[in-house]
């Protein structure tokens, strides 16, 4: 009889297996010619290579359906033991996260699924565009992504605190306390993907880490999908000491609107000079959304549209 051993890391076992392993119980029931042990993190099973072979690849769906959805149920589970899940993977294939609470998020706009299309092809991504256009959501979505699909270690945010200055001693409170209000952002996009208690333990161990940009010199981000938000209030040396932080298998995504550059006016724009200096490299994408992948309240594009008309 073959033996092969199944691990299973960062993942809720009490959920993934049900309550008193009745999900266990049932993938016995529909494997019955193999003997299944599981114990803490690690399954053990025994039988025939063919039926291992297919319990495997059984398992695996069940695991990542898990991962994907955040729940399972019986029903759920028996459809994932007898159906065939290839026609139903196009479909799956354009969703970036399945969200808290059953939330799909993917592409909004023909430009947020440039975005999608262009990170996969390259390393790094610069998105620019008006407030609403999904820039940070979808550069965020992209990051949760490669994160549960073991593509990173770990997701980076960061932007510039307080404007250009980052002067921070002023403000009541910790670093903690000072800084949070300017990481707001980032936080509502994740907390839109990543259950409360994942999400928790996630900046907890550092697998997801929130800091401003100052907090970016000298280090090295290997395996890592990085953010750089409001990349508009970055100066000339802030903009290239983060851009050479890139370590190794590392993603990063550039996101700004040029047109809310809150620096002193004999500042150039950290990241006007980059889109300009970096265009023609390869391995690096510049994309561009415009009022037309506006996703918010309807009246921002005619606000936009508006301000547009007087500039």
């Amino acid at each position: 009889m073959n033996e092969r051993l199944i691990e299973l890391k960062d993942i809720n076992l009490n959920e993934l297996f049900g309550t008193h392993n009745s999900h266990i119980d049932l993938i016995k029931k529909y494997f019955p010619k193999i003997k299944i042990v599981a114990r803490d993190h690690r399954i053990k099973i025994y039988g025939e290579p063919a039926l291992l072979d297919e319990f495997e690849k059984r398992f695996q769906m069940f695991v990542d359906y898990f991962a994907r959805y955040n729940r399972m149920d019986a029903h759920i589970l028996e459809q994932i033991l007898i159906s065939d899940q290839s026609s139903k993977q196009k479909k799956a294939d354009k969703i970036l996260v399945h969200g808290v609470n059953g939330r799909l998020i993917k592409a909004q706009s023909v430009n947020q699924q440039k975005m999608v299309d262009e990170i996969l092809k390259n390393d790094m991504l610069f998105a620019v565009g008006p407030a609403g256009t999904g820039k940070t959501y979808t550069a965020v979505a992209l990051a949760v992504k490669a994160l549960k699909q073991k593509e990173v270690r770990r997701i980076v945010l960061t932007r510039p605190a307080v404007e250009s200055g980052e002067n921070l001693g002023f403000l009541p409170g910790d670093l903690k306390e000072k800084l949070d209000p300017y990481m707001q952002p980032l936080y509502d996009a994740l907390r839109d993907m990543i259950p409360h208690e994942k999400l928790q333990s996630y900046i907890e161990k550092g697998v997801i880490q929130i800091a401003p940009l100052a907090f970016m010199r000298g280090r090295t981000l290997d395996s890592a999908f990085v953010i750089l938000d409001e990349a508009q209030n970055t100066t000339h040396n802030q903009m290239r000491m983060f851009l050479t932080r890139m370590g190794k298998h590392a993603k990063f995504i550039i996101t700004g609107d040029p047109g809310q550059i809150d620096l002193p006016k004999n500042q150039v724009s950290g990241l006007k000079e980059a889109i300009l200096a970096l265009k023609e490299i390869e391995g690096i994408s510049i994309v561009h959304l415009d009022q037309r992948d506006v996703i918010r309240h309807r009246l921002v594009k005619k606000i936009l549209s508006a301000f547009k008309g007087i500039e």
